[in-house]
C-alpha cells in the first residue's frame, strides 16, 4: 500500500533523576556529597532513508517514544542516556507541525531532523557543591521530553512525471520503459497510487513518475488525482500524455488545455516548467487524422502496444532533463531551527497566578522541596530565571498563591536572595 500522508506522535525520552547521597568515612561525619546525576532521554530522530518507499509503517503505528534515562546513583555514578529513536522516512518526506510550519523538507539522504527532543537528566548533590553549599542535601528530578504531533507528507523524487486522463496509457508506458508493474486496467482510475520507474536513455538513467489520473477540477478536489498533484512539484519535467480513443469525452486539444490548468490551479510555478506532450495509441490513429488534432507539431506520436516513438520520446524527455540539471542548482533540504522552550509565560487564574514553561518547571524541579536548602536553592533560581520580575510586572503582589507544575507556593518578592548562589 502506498502512504503518502500520516499524522505522526513522537516523544522524547525522559531524563532519570538525581541522586541525594554522601559518602561516609571516618573523621567525616557529615560525608562527602556523591549522588550521581540522571542520565537524559533520548531524542525522537526522523531520517531520510533512500530504501523506504512510503510512510506505511507510520499509518500502522503513529506513536512512537524513544528511551528514558536512568537514575543516578551514590558513589558518583551517572545514569545511562536513553538511547535515541531513529525512524527512518522516504527521501522527499515534508514535516510540518500542528500549525502547519514546515519543520523540515528531507530531500537528502541521510538528513535528520531531531523532532522530539529528551528531556535532561537530572542533577545529584553532588553537582551543586559550591564554596557557599558545602553539602547539598537535594538532587534535581528528571525533566519529561518533548512531546509533539507533526504531519509527514510525501513528494516523490522524479526526473520526470506523467500527467494525463484516466485510462490515457501513463502506466502502460511506464511499464514499457522501466520494471515498473502498476496496475493495467480499461476502467478510469486504475492507478489509485504513484508508481516510479527507473528508465535507461543511452549512457543514462532517469526517473520517471506516473501520477493517477487527472480530471478537470483536480485541483479542487475532483477525482482520485488531487491527492498526488503534490508529487508533481519536485519533477524536473512534466509529461503530458493525451489520448485520442474514444474512451476520453475530450479531444486531445482539450485534454492538454485542461490538464495545464490544473497544474497551475494547484501550482503556479508548474506551469512555468518544461513540458514533454505525447499522444498515445497511436496504433488507433489513421496518418491522415494525426494533423487533425488541433496540437502543435512538436507533440511527439507514441504507442506503448507496438514501440512507435518510444525512444524518441525518452531522448527528448532526457534532454529537457539534462537542460534542466544545468541550468537549476542542485536541490537541497530544509530543517527548521526552533528555538530552544527555555522560556515561561505567566497568566491569572481564578485566585492564583500560573506560570508555565520549561524554565519554570526546571526551577522548581528538585527532589525535595521540604528541605530548606532546596527552597532557598528554587528562590534562588526563580530570580535568576527572570520569573519573578515578571510576576511583578504582570501585577502579582506579596502573599499571592503562585502555581508551577503541582507547586504552589505563596509569593515573596521581598525576600533577600543574591543570585550569585545561583547554579
Amino acid at each position: 500500500m502506498f502512504v503518502d500522508s500520516v499524522t505522526l506522535r513522537a516523544r522524547g525520552g525522559s531524563g532519570g533523576a538525581g541522586v541525594s547521597a554522601f559518602l561516609r568515612r571516618k573523621g567525616l561525619p557529615k560525608g562527602k556529597p556523591n549522588g550521581g546525576s540522571g542520565g537524559s532521554g533520548g531524542n525522537v530522530v526522523l531520517v531520510a532513508d533512500p530504501n523506504v518507499p512510503t510512510l506505511l509503517r507510520y499509518a500502522h503505528h503513529p506513536d512512537w517514544k524513544a528511551l528514558a534515562g536512568t537514575h543516578g546513583e551514590g558513589d558518583s555514578k551517572h545514569g545511562k542516556r536513553g538511547e535515541d529513536l531513529i525512524l527512518p522516512v522516504p527521501v522527499g518526506t515534508v514535516v510540518r507541525d500542528k500549525s502547519g510550519i514546515t519543520l523540515a523538507d528531507l530531500v537528502e539522504v541521510d538528513q535528520e531532523l531531531y523532532v522530539a527532543r529528551g528531556g535532561k537528566g537530572g542533577r545529584g548533590n553532588a553537582a551543586f557543591v559550591s564554596p557557599e553549599r558545602r553539602a547539598p542535601t537535594f538532587a534535581e528530578q528528571g525533566e519529561y521530553g518533548e512531546d509533539v504531533e507533526v504531519t509527514l507528507e510525501l513528494k516523490l523524487l522524479a526526473d520526470a512525471a506523467l500527467i494525463g486522463y484516466p485510462n490515457a496509457g501513463k502506466s502502460t508506458l511506464i511499464a514499457t520503459v522501466s520494471a515498473a508493474k502498476p496496475k493495467i486496467a480499461d476502467y478510469p482510475f486504475t492507478t489509485l497510487t504513484p508508481n516510479l520507474g527507473v528508465v535507461s536513455v543511452g549512457d543514462r538513467e532517469i526517473v520517471l513518475a506516473d501520477i493517477p489520473g487527472l480530471i478537470e477540477g483536480a485541483a479542487e478536489g475532483r477525482g482520485l488525482g488531487h491527492d498526488f498533484l503534490r508529487h508533481t512539484e519536485r519533477a524536473r519535467v512534466l509529461v503530458v500524455l493525451v489520448d485520442p480513443s474514444s474512451l476520453q469525452t475530450d479531444s486531445p486539444a482539450r485534454q492538454l488545455e485542461v490538464l495545464l490548468a490544473e497544474l497551475e490551479r494547484h501550482d503556479p510555478a508548474l506551469r512555468a516548467r518544461r513540458i514533454v506532450v505525447a499522444v498515445s495509441k497511436s496504433e488507433l490513429l489513421e496518418e491522415e487524422s494525426i494533423g487533425a488534432l488541433g496540437l502543435d507539431d512538436d507533440v511527439h506520436v507514441i504507442s506503448a502496444l507496438t514501440g512507435d516513438g518510444i525512444d524518441d520520446l525518452m531522448y527528448a524527455i532526457a534532454e529537457e532533463v539534462d537542460q534542466v540539471e544545468r541550468e537549476t542548482p542542485a536541490m537541497e533540504g530544509f530543517i527548521l531551527h526552533r528555538p530552544l522552550r527555555d522560556d515561561f509565560t505567566i497568566r491569572r487564574d481564578g485566585g492564583e497566578w500560573v506560570v508555565e514553561g520549561t524554565a519554570a518547571i526546571r526551577a522548581v524541579n528538585l527532589s525535595d522541596l521540604t528541605d530548606p536548602d532546596a527552597v532557598d536553592f528554587v528562590a534562588k533560581r526563580l530570580v535568576e530565571s527572570g520569573i519573578v520580575d515578571g510576576l511583578i510586572a504582570a501585577g502579582a503582589e506579596s502573599g499571592d498563591d503562585v502555581r508551577i507544575g503541582s507547586i504552589v507556593f505563596t509569593f515573596d518578592p521581598d525576600l533577600e536572595v543574591d543570585p550569585e548562589d545561583y547554579l
